[in-house]
């Protein structure tokens, strides 16, 4: 039984926290020790579920229950060998007791010896009249084996049993999702329907697979049922939303999301995509206040400041867009897109140097794409760094070891520190590798291209 603050049962629950605050020793028997531990654990509360252990075991040496309240708790210590002693005695005592056999494969699970702990939970199903708790524990160990099709077996078993048990009926379908069964969860849910046809979990869950799918007006009628089912359930209009954006009918998906608005807290989900469908419409004044909206809800939601930033970033008003990506780094400088889109506003603003140190943040928090390495690298030959310029590129040819882009602009950059020996490697090497790009030499470095060394390489392959 759980405590409530709101009714009689509460009683022993109050007397034992009395008891606490003074040194008399009062009297509870057994179940009420059990629902007082059952209380502290529920809430996280282990110092004093183990206090009620303690004492309880003091007055009811021999209760099996308050002692496999005591393995529990080495359990979620990670005391597990003297969790096992504990239960070999109790084995010892109740070999019957499907507990004993969930508890040890509580701890084999731990040890990740899960087809073991599987094992264990297979003979305490033939010991219980509760198979859902114990199929939904074999369920997950399944899971943590990545063995989705068994996991799924089971957890099916679970909702055979107990048609109300949503929480498995979402593995069920984190099942099929792993497997990217789409078409088998959507027939499954819709012969679950046909048993529990008002279940909006299951109507939501559908309308993702349709979604999933593609199949959008099939989408959006399952989460039509889904709101019917339950007027005020948030995740369906949502995700109708979502639908109705991709059927390019902005204005209702407003309307939905909207809804999600008023029924809860505002979500920066919700006002990012407002945002985004005004800008769709062109009400440009509403889309950037809603993108306001959102960084203001979550400043630490990377897509708000994404969105804001790119808004000003399309309408070419750079300055805007610099200042918003520069608050966004001032709150997460770990953010590779943000340091991105800061070196792609600066380069468009011409401010080389400020857009180079973008690029050099970007890489050095492991973002090793092309593009990087060559924006980087361009800049760096623009502002004259030359010998930077090559250390970024032989840098890169490490994650790119035959990419004629930097081998072109090695050679370049080779010619002209007068490395001709050097230059020559990498231009034979740039040709090898694809003679089409012989133009990055005439663009970057003109002077070069003018070489006759060069001209004669280049003209040897035309």
């Amino acid at each position: 039984m759980e405590f409530s603050h709101n009714d009689n049962n509460n009683l022993p629950l109050s007397k034992f926290e009395s008891m606490l605050k003074t040194n008399n020793v009062l009297f509870f028997d057994s179940e009420e020790f059990e629902n007082i531990i059952h209380h502290y654990l529920n809430q996280g509360k282990i110092a004093l579920a183990k206090k009620a252990i303690k004492l309880g075991l003091s007055q009811h040496p021999t209760s099996i229950n308050l002692r496999l309240f005591k393995v529990e708790v080495c359990v979620f210590e990670d005391k597990l060998i003297e969790a096992n002693e504990l239960l070999n005695v109790l084995y010892s005592l109740d070999p019957m007791n499907e507990e004993i056999f969930i508890q040890k494969a509580n701890i084999l699970s731990k040890q990740d010896e899960h087809l073991k702990a599987i094992d264990v939970l297979k003979k305490a199903l033939e010991l219980t009249d509760d198979v859902v708790d114990i199929y939904s524990l074999i369920g997950m160990e399944y899971l943590f084996l990545d063995s989705f099709e068994d996991a799924k077996t089971y957890f099916m078993r679970c909702l055979e049993v107990d048609i109300k048990d949503y929480s498995a009926l979402y593995n069920i379908i984190y099942c099929f999702d792993f497997l990217e069964q789409h078409s088998d969860a959507i027939d499954y849910l819709n012969i679950f329907l046909d048993k529990n046809p008002y279940c909006e979990v299951a109507w939501h869950q559908l309308g993702k697979q349709y979604y999933e799918l593609k199949k959008y007006e099939k989408s959006l009628t399952a989460f039509d049922f889904a709101i019917i089912s339950d007027d005020s359930f948030v995740g369906a209009y949502l995700e109708r939303g979502k639908v109705l954006e991709k059927l390019k009918r902005y204005n209702e998906a407003i309307e939905n999301y909207s809804i999600t608005l008023k029924l809860d807290d505002p979500t920066s989900y919700a006002l990012l995509r407002i945002g985004n469908c005004y800008e769709k419409l062109q009400n440009d004044d509403l889309a950037v206040q809603y993108y306001y909206k959102t960084v203001h809800e979550d400043p630490l939601l990377d897509k708000g400041w994404i969105a804001i930033t790119k808004f000003y970033n399309r309408k070419k008003n750079y300055q805007k867009a610099l200042y918003y990506i520069n608050k966004a780094i001032n709150i997460d400088a770990e953010n590779v897109i943000y340091w991105k889109l800061y070196s792609q506003i600066n380069q468009r603003l011409n401010f080389y140097e400020e857009a180079e140190r973008g690029f050099k943040k970007t890489l050095e928090l492991g973002n090793y794409e092309l593009n990087t390495w060559l924006s980087r690298g361009d800049l760096l030959i623009k502002l004259g760094e030359l010998e930077a310029a090559v250390y970024n590129f032989e840098q890169a040819v490490e994650f790119y070891p035959e990419n004629a882009e930097l081998e072109y602009r090695l050679a370049g950059l080779y010619f002209a520190l007068n490395e001709s020996d050097k230059g020559t490697f990498h231009l034979k090497n740039g040709i090898r590798f694809n003679e089409d790009y012989g133009f990055i030499i005439e663009e970057l470095f003109p002077e070069v291209a003018n070489k006759i060394l060069v001209k004669n390489l280049l003209k040897a392959n035309l």
